[in-house]
């Protein structure tokens, strides 16, 4: 551990806190969707593969306008950036919840308004500006307090969502959003971006149509973009379509909420762990090693007999392995480019994340429509964590040196 303040600033504490409630809020809404399926399915007629397609397409937004927002950011501050999602993502509940919740309209709202919103509020943005309030030796361990906060909006929602949909109904509990993310507007404001990033050097004067042609040339910044494609699959895959495999397997109906909890909170110790882990031991090597844990891990789970004790395995183990690839993933990001265009070049990794999750949450739907089951999924996300695991392994983690111009 450095000997180097953790907080450098009163205002690097203030934006790391006011980030961490932005994560809950955003990750913690987005994060219960699949737990509407059977209300949505029952009372608007909607079917697995338009539901795992419109969770598909919001994930997928949320990967595409994760760059724009970057831009954003680096030009005009995170403030800017995560109070313009938080108004996408408004009025997206805001409509659904006001009666625009069928056929197109449900695409419209849940699909491309949240995930326009998520673009912004969720991990990516709020990450990649705390980001730039920290060295190098602490910048993993801030960023994953910030991963953190959003597991334990993953831990309480599922369980405080269930509630609400058993006692009050969706259109109540959808209602309960709208409440929250107007306290995300308010939160938003005090997410500053500092002028000087700390760790850049302040004669870098490259522009970001130079950070990105540097980055695409860059073999590292490939491989990590392929590896994270895996994330977002998994990750996809198990939030949206875990109720329903649970129902299938004749499992109590507060199975997937406790689940989901689960790995909110288990999340909550693997991503301060990774975080950790990454400021003293190579990240290529803690990425590779969460994926193939990931997919041991869905081994047990579907393999076993389904059960109580199965199923909390998976939650404890899963979680842990949830979002521990977001620190080691930004920090190689960071270390490699340097910070000024980070929040920039990991929208672009974090767009292959959400291909992956649009692919996942869309593919598990079709492959469940067509089959009744969910199993070539299952095996498809076997055979990406042995191909994540392999893919980090020639990461170079090693500082870009440019050459500044006489």
């Amino acid at each position: 551990m450095s000997s180097e303040n953790f907080t450098i600033s009163k205002k690097a504490l203030i934006t790391l806190i006011a980030a961490s409630i932005v994560v809950i809020i955003s990750l913690g809404i987005g994060q219960t969707f699949g737990l509407f399926y059977f209300d949505f399915n029952a009372d608007l007629d909607i079917s697995i593969s338009h539901f795992g397609f419109v969770m598909g397409l919001q994930l997928l937004l949320w990967g595409v306008f994760s760059p724009l927002f970057g831009v954003i950011t680096d030009k005009y501050g995170g403030a800017v950036a995560i109070f313009i999602g938080f108004v996408f993502y408004l009025v997206g509940v805001l409509f659904f919840y006001s009666g625009f919740n069928t056929g197109g309209y449900f695409t419209l709202t849940i699909g491309v308004m949240i995930g326009i919103g998520l673009g912004s509020t969720a991990i990516g943005i709020p990450v990649s500006v705390v980001a730039k309030h920290f060295p190098a030796s602490n910048r993993t361990i801030a960023t994953g307090i910030v991963t953190c906060a959003g597991s334990f909006g993953y831990f309480v929602s599922p369980l405080l969502v269930r509630y609400s949909l058993v006692e009050t109904g969706w259109e109540n509990t959808l209602l309960y959003f709208c409440l929250l993310l107007g306290v995300g507007l308010v939160v938003s404001l005090f997410v500053s971006t500092p002028k000087i990033p700390v760790g850049v050097n302040q004669d870098n004067n490259q522009t970001a149509r130079e950070a990105l042609k540097e980055a695409f040339a860059n073999k590292s910044f490939i491989y990590l973009t392929l590896g994270f494609f895996v994330c977002g699959w998994h990750i996809a895959l198990v939030a949206t379509h875990i109720p329903t495999y649970m129902a299938d397997k004749g499992l109590p109906d507060w199975t997937p909420a406790m689940v989901l909890a689960l790995i909110g909170v288990f999340n909550m110790a693997g991503t301060i762990t990774s975080g950790y882990l990454a400021t003293r031991y190579s990240k290529k090597k803690i990425l590779s090693a969460i994926y193939l844990l990931r997919g041991v891990s869905i081994i047990y789970f579907i393999f076993l007999p389904p059960s109580i004790f199965n199923s909390v395995v998976f939650g404890v183990t899963f979680g842990f392995l949830w979002l521990s690839t977001v620190p080691p993933t930004n920090g190689i990001v960071a270390h490699i480019f340097g910070t000024k265009y980070v929040g920039l070049l990991y929208g672009i990794v974090f767009v292959s994340h959400q291909i992956g999750s649009f692919l996942g949450a869309y593919l598990g739907g079709v492959f469940y429509e067509l089959n009744g089951n969910f199993d070539y999924a299952w095996y498809g996300s076997i055979a990406l964590s042995l191909f994540a695991g392999l893919i980090h392994l020639p990461i170079v983690e090693k500082a870009i040196e440019r050459t500044q111009p006489a």
